[in-house]
Formats: C-alpha cells, sequence, structure tokens
C-alpha cells in the first residue's frame, strides 16, 4: 500500500494585538473575554478531527535547535465520521508546518475509532531527536509509533513495550533533562482495580522498562493527569483515584515524586512512600469534602475532581486542578495548590462559571504563574490567569476571536509558553504563542 505524502505548508502567522487590561478572574464571559494574553495565534494548517479533546493528555513537544521547533500530535478525520487518522504537525521555526502521519505495519496511515477523553495522543522527543506518540488507547494493547531519525518516518513500535497485552489508558510522556524519556499510563482492564504504572525510555539504550507500578488499591482505578521531569532528573507525577472500575468523576488528587539515582518514591516534604501506593497512603492534594462518595456512576452529581496539571519552581511542584465542591452549583472551579508545611494549600482561581476538563499551568523564573483553563460559554473561551502580589488572581483571553473548546500547554526551553487550542465544532486545531 502506498505510504501517505508528508505535507508542508507555509503558516502565515496571524499577530494578535494585547489589550492589556486584566479584569478579576470570576468575569470570564464578559470584560475578560476582551483582553489578549497570548500574543501569537495561528491556525494549524491540516483539518482536525473533532475526537480530538482530552485533558489528560500531552500533546506538545517542543525543542530547541537552530530556533525552536513544535510537534504537534493530533487526531485527523478518518476515512469515516466515526474514525481518526493519529498525526504529527511539526512547526519549524520559520514558520513553515509538516504533516507526519503515523503509520501503522502496512505502511498506510493508522486509523481508530473515536473515543472522545480517551483515544487522543500524547508525544515526547527524546535525546536523539526521535519523537514518540501514543495513541488511541482505551484499555487496548499498546499504540506506539516511533522516528528513528529526526525526520524520518513514524512507524509502529508497539511490539517493544512491556506489558503485552495488557489494557492500556492515559498515557503521558515527558523528556528528562539526560534525553531520556518516562511514561505514565493506567494499566488492565479489570473490574475490581485498575493501577498506575511508570516506564521509562533508556535513550542511550534505545529501549523502554518498567519502573513500578506507582499507584493501586483494590475497588480503586487510577487516573494519570500529568508529569514532569526536573533538572536533577526528578519525576514528578499527578494522578487522581476513582471507583472501580472507572469513572468521569476522581477524587483525592495525589502527587508523587521519584528518583531515578536511587529508585525511591517520596511525597512532597521528601518523606519515603512504598509503591504502590494506596489512596490512604497517597500524598492527597484535595482531600474529600463534605458530600464526596466513592462512586463509578456517570450520574453521580456530588462533590469530585476531573482534571489537573502540573509544573515546578525549580523542584518544587505547583498544580491546577478543577473540583466541583458541594456549595458550587454543580460547576467545576478552578483551583491553584502548591505544598506548605505537611499538606498542600489550595487558592480559588476561577470560580465564575462551569469550566471545561482542560487546563494548563506554567512558572517562569521571575515568579510568575499562568493557569490556563477554558469555559464553556462566551465568545472567547481559553483564559490564561496570573496571581499578583496581594494574592488576588486576573485572567485574560489566550485565544481572543478564536472559538477554541479545549487547551493544551507546553513550556519551551526559551521561556515562551506553546498553547494548543483545538476548536472541535470547527475541526481546527490553533497554535498559540507567547
Amino acid at each position: 500500500m502506498r505510504r501517505p505524502t508528508v505535507r508542508t505548508y507555509t503558516a502565515s502567522a496571524t499577530a494578535l494585538a494585547a489589550l492589556l487590561l486584566p479584569v478579576p478572574a470570576a468575569r470570564a464571559d464578559t470584560a475578560q473575554s476582551r483582553a489578549a494574553a497570548a500574543a501569537v495565534i495561528e491556525k494549524v494548517p491540516y483539518a482536525m478531527d473533532s475526537s480530538n479533546q482530552a485533558a489528560w493528555w500531552t500533546p506538545v513537544a517542543t525543542y530547541k535547535g537552530r530556533g525552536q521547533y513544535t510537534y504537534f500530535a493530533f487526531n485527523e478525520p478518518g476515512s469515516t465520521a466515526a474514525t481518526h487518522r493519529p498525526a504529527i504537525a511539526r512547526r519549524d521555526p520559520d514558520g513553515v508546518w509538516s504533516l507526519l502521519p503515523l503509520l501503522d505495519r502496512s505502511g498506510a496511515q493508522a486509523e481508530f475509532p473515536d473515543d472522545n477523553g480517551h483515544n487522543q495522543p500524547s508525544i515526547a522527543r527524546d535525546g536523539n531527536g526521535r519523537l514518540h506518540v501514543f495513541a488511541s488507547m482505551h484499555a487496548d494493547a499498546w499504540r506506539y509509533f516511533r522516528t528513528e531519525a529526526p525526520g524520518g518516518d513514524v512507524t509502529d513500535h508497539a511490539a517493544e513495550l512491556p506489558d503485552q497485552g495488557q489494557g492500556i489508558t492515559y498515557p503521558i510522556v515527558a523528556t528528562a533533562p539526560n534525553g531520556d524519556l518516562y511514561l505514565a499510563a493506567r494499566v488492565g482492564a479489570g473490574a475490581d482495580q485498575r493501577p498506575g504504572k511508570l516506564y521509562r525510555w533508556d535513550n542511550a539504550a534505545a529501549r523502554w522498562s518498567v519502573v513500578a507500578t506507582f499507584a493501586g488499591a483494590l475497588n480503586r482505578s487510577v487516573y494519570p493527569d500529568d508529569l514532569t521531569v526536573d533538572s536533577e532528573g526528578h519525576v514528578h507525577l499527578l494522578y487522581e483515584w476513582a471507583k472501580a472500575p472507572a469513572t468521569g468523576f476522581r477524587h483525592q488528587l495525589s502527587y508523587l515524586r521519584f528518583d531515578p539515582a536511587t529508585g525511591a518514591f517520596a511525597d512532597s516534604t521528601g518523606a519515603a512512600l512504598t509503591v504502590p501506593v494506596t489512596p490512604d497512603g497517597s500524598d492527597v492534594i484535595q482531600q474529600l469534602t463534605t458530600g464526596e462518595e466513592w462512586s463509578n456512576d456517570n450520574a453521580y452529581a456530588g462533590p469530585a475532581v476531573q482534571s489537573a496539571k502540573l509544573t515546578l519552581d525549580g523542584s518544587t511542584p505547583k498544580v491546577a486542578y478543577r473540583y466541583r465542591s458541594a456549595d458550587s452549583g454543580g460547576n467545576f472551579r478552578v483551583y491553584y495548590a502548591y505544598p506548605s508545611g505537611s499538606g498542600w494549600v489550595s487558592k480559588t482561581v476561577y470560580a465564575g462559571g462551569q469550566t471545561a476538563a482542560a487546563l494548563g499551568i506554567t512558572w517562569d523564573e521571575v515568579d510568575t504563574k499562568r493557569i490556563y483553563y477554558v469555559t464553556t460559554s462566551g465568545t472567547d473561551r481559553v483564559f490564561a490567569a496570573t496571581q499578583s502580589a496581594d494574592g488576588a488572581w486576573t485572567a485574560q483571553s489566550a485565544a481572543p476571536g478564536v472559538s477554541a473548546d479545549r487547551l493544551a500547554v507546553r513550556r519551551d526551553s526559551d521561556g515562551h509558553d506553546v498553547l494548543y487550542l483545538p476548536d472541535t465544532v470547527h475541526n481546527s486545531l490553533y497554535y498559540g504563542f507567547r
């Protein structure tokens, strides 16, 4: 079968004027929508399938060569309305876009069934320039694709991973400073429990291995949210717990740190933890609140966590998450959390209305944090909130004039936020840079 052709386009970046009038974060559907937090928004020149929407994913990778390269893993439309074809959109420093299809074993572009919230891709670039993509798994065997050299074909390498035949869901992946990769995923499809596992790509040996089952308990399922690696090589994990086998509403958002040099796991204070941790033994960021119940009923309307993202201030974790409390009127509010003493402190970022599941958080060298969130209504939907010295949060539109309804964020090596902005209604994907 003939291999799909790589398509290349030169994008004309649309610079959007920044209207620098911050407004209270609770007013995102009114004056907030007229303020621009993103300096440049650009439409990716490839059609996007409407299934390209998630909260847990890590669909952005960046690389500093002769300028910054950006890689967006996304779902293209499939041959039917119920399918999609995963691909990578690469943006070169000069603004030229190239499309790299993910190829199956026959050499054709891989195609999978749609499954919103599950069958979406995550991507990372290792120290040798190889791109790694994990795509379209909801309790499926590995669907893993990789290049063998920069610019090469992205081909099926699923047989190289451990845990063959296991059901894999929610793969998230990050690059370490030494060029290794770390991957977290929920593994297994049992009705009584579905644990979380951590894997490592040894870049020098070009081989995957299991690090550990980092979390698991009877009658509980683990939902990975994010992971990142600090400058010393420590791996920071963020995850949630749910009643097994699965549900859209989770509880006890938790944090865990792994030190590859010693093989030890620890909480945010540095205290050792034995893995797999359980809900009772986890470093819990969001404790259960009044009225919160363990339920796998997708009609459950009580307090719950639904998504979270992680960044680092040096080696200190900073977290953005969505939580629906008993007094929130059914809305998932946006919170910021950080470790303090023996526990975690949480602050409200946005409580002005309902939010979509996707979040982002970044931190720069001058103590400025940005929390990105998506509202479910309004002309502008994606906002970036920052905190002033007095602790108040203000927000600006991160994509003015663009009806993006999902979000992912990665900070590049030059200290810029790269925004991944799907508009699922119009089958469009946007690149943002600030």
